[in-house]
């Protein structure tokens, strides 16, 4: 048996929708005017110099030079194969990172990513424009780092590739250059291609401002939290770097990547931005530290890139 509910607490449909919607705009007036924004750290948006050259063009770019790094290393002997367990383990570590980069740029998800391991005693690591990575060996196996510590290098290095700080430094760039190579890079025309080219020579060597190593610093936690590897690494992995730098050894990461207390203090200030979300990721299933403290063969060494 059914029961009609008495007539003064029934609500015409319209009228209830007309309610429901006093309700909720109610809700959102008296909501904080924060309660819908983010969780994680807050960058700002990307720079508008970016927008003076064609991703495009800077992508292609960084694309050629990955590839004869590459073949420059391969005709050293340098570059791990699939099966080396540092290469094994740095991709195992990408695939966890990568789903959270589109959110820092949508043209993440159409990227090639690839990841390699050079055998150069250097000290470096990089991502280049359209999620080009590469470690060598040296950083590695002298700061001997842990899953957590190469996330991190992995998540800042990935941060300059998303926020597009090399496209943002060719903007600048080409900003200098005059009207006519300028209005060439925005519609793509030849002297802007030229402009590009010539400029990604550098995309190995760029050397970033401290806006936007602290900026890569900030979002590279938040990736490799969101992946499940523990951000207080950050502080782990530059007090290992500025006791390499004490020792003096071969830190190319050190010459772009300057360390010293600020950069550790402003990762600390940031841990309460990422540890919630840390905390509630999915570990990963595997470790790699144990099994990887330099007892693997390791690909032939070079001197050089």
């Amino acid at each position: 048996m059914t029961h009609e509910p008495p007539a003064h607490s029934r609500v015409a449909p319209g009228r209830l929708g007309r309610r429901a919607s006093a309700l909720a705009a109610a809700l959102l007036i008296a909501l904080p005017s924060g309660a819908f924004a983010r969780e994680g750290v807050d960058v700002g948006p990307p720079s508008m110099m970016s927008k003076l050259v064609s991703a495009d063009q800077v992508e292609a770019a960084a694309r050629q030079q990955y590839a004869a790094m590459l073949q420059e290393a391969s005709s050293k002997h340098a570059v791990a194969p699939p099966n080396h367990p540092q290469v094994v383990r740095l991709r195992t570590i990408a695939q966890r990172l990568i789903p959270f980069a589109e959110d820092w740029n949508p043209r993440a998800r159409e990227w090639r990513w690839e990841v390699n391991v050079i055998g150069s005693r250097q000290i470096n690591a990089f991502c280049m424009p359209g999620g080009k990575i590469a470690f060598f060996l040296g950083i590695l196996e002298q700061l001997k780092l842990t899953d957590d510590e190469v996330a991190i290098i992995m998540g800042h290095e990935m941060a300059h590739a998303l926020r597009e700080h090399a496209r943002e430094q060719m903007g600048k760039t080409a900003a200098t250059r005059g009207a006519i190579e300028l209005g060439a890079a925005i519609f793509g025309l030849g002297n802007g291609g030229r402009m590009v080219a010539g400029l990604g020579g550098q995309l190995l060597t760029l050397r970033f401002g401290r806006a936007d190593e602290t900026e890569a610093d900030l979002v590279g936690i938040e990736l490799a939290a969101r992946a499940g590897y523990d951000p207080r690494a950050g502080v782990s992995l530059w007090n290992k770097m500025a006791a390499a730098n004490r020792r003096g050894g071969n830190l190319e990461f050190l010459s772009t990547h300057p360390s010293g207390p600020t950069r550790i203090s402003g990762i600390q200030a940031a841990l309460p931005q990422v540890m919630p979300l840390y905390e509630r990721a999915p570990k990963p299933p595997r470790r790699f530290d144990a099994a990887l403290q330099g007892d693997e063969a390791p690909p032939r060494r070079s001197s050089g890139r």
